[in-house]
């Protein structure tokens, strides 16, 4: 009776012992499974992209289309009623300063060659052959053919004859602008012409000349009127950077306002509720938990919208991604 009571209970404890240790072996198990590569709570999270808050110069533009135009222009003129005989440039050409456009040839110079020649050709004796050559002789050295010079370097605009052509004396030849009366026209925005000053930096697009040209802005142009919803701002050209053409098309930025090191989030981090006009962005922290932060905004610039409350450190992770209907609190997994 005694041998067996004591039986009985050494095989309860060794099934204890037995159960005790496989329960101690199952939390260690867990826990080495996910030491060693299980599934954790943060690959187990809602997947997003995120970006980080910068600081950066962000710029406020008015913009607007328009295209090359000449403030002043010279004129190139007959000196005298004769023939255009040849045209040396086309319009759009750039001159130098005494550079030869074309010639004209005196109406008179031009009837005594002609004179010659045709007796030249109607000459049958040798005596009448060698009157018409004395004739053209003397018609050649005596003609009159007069040079069109530049009076100064720039771009040739238009002409007002083909080579030719019978002109008469004072009659525009050739309209030339001068480099630096060339300026680039803008048509911008009534509503914007408040923040439009004097010497602000501009970036015209021209695509005739496939790059972006630096220049300022010099004033508003009286010529809007309340017909108009755009107004024509002059704007001058760098003088390093000046396309001397006129009529090229192209667009304007002016930049009306600069925010220096303002702290920065992409356009698409940030939410609005259009129903109550809350603002908001998602940041990550350390332990990959989506928090909602209400923020007021500044200025967009290409693509970035400057925060200007609360304050949020440069690194900070914020969600650019797959935040929408996200809870906040929720776990998160960054992807690239």
């Amino acid at each position: 009776m005694g041998d067996s009571v004591r039986l009985r209970a050494a095989w309860l404890a060794l099934a204890t012992a037995c159960s005790s240790n496989s329960g101690a072996r199952s939390v260690a198990e867990q826990n080495t499974e996910t030491a060693d590569g299980g599934e954790s709570s943060e690959q187990a999270g809602v997947p997003v992209q995120v970006s980080l808050v910068t600081r950066t110069d962000l710029s406020v533009t008015a913009a607007g289309p328009g295209q090359t135009n000449a403030l002043e222009q010279q004129k190139v003129r007959a000196p005298f009623r004769g023939t255009l005989t040849d045209l040396l440039v086309q319009d759009g050409d750039k001159v130098r300063d005494r550079q030869v456009l074309g010639h004209v040839l005196a109406i008179e110079t031009e009837a005594a060659l002609n004179g010659a020649q045709m007796m030249l050709r109607a000459a049958h004796t040798p005596q009448e052959r060698e009157d018409a050559e004395r004739a053209l002789q003397i018609a050649r050295r005596s003609m009159v053919k007069t040079a069109l010079r530049a009076p100064e370097a720039g771009v040739v605009v238009a002409h007002g004859a083909d080579e030719g052509a019978l002109v008469t004396a004072d009659q525009d030849i050739i309209s030339l602008a001068a480099g630096d009366s060339i300026v680039f026209i803008a048509n911008i925005a009534q509503s914007d012409l408040a923040r439009v000053r004097p010497t602000q930096p501009v970036t015209i697009d021209v695509p005739a000349v496939n790059r972006k040209l630096n220049a300022r802005v010099h004033f508003i142009l009286p010529a809007a009127s309340p017909k108009d919803s755009s107004a024509p701002v002059r704007i001058d050209f760098d003088k390093s950077q000046n396309p001397l053409a006129v009529g090229l098309v192209g667009t304007a930025e002016i930049t009306v306002e600069v925010h220096r090191q303002a702290t920065a989030v992409p356009a698409a981090a940030v939410l609005r509720d259009d129903i109550n006009g809350i603002t908001r962005v998602a940041t990550v922290d350390s332990s990959s938990k989506a928090h909602w932060i209400q923020v007021k905004t500044g200025i967009a610039d290409h693509g970035l919208v400057e925060i200007l409350s609360p304050t949020l450190e440069p690194g900070t992770r914020v969600i650019s991604s797959g935040q929408v209907g996200l809870p906040d609190g929720s776990q998160v997994r960054v992807e690239q």
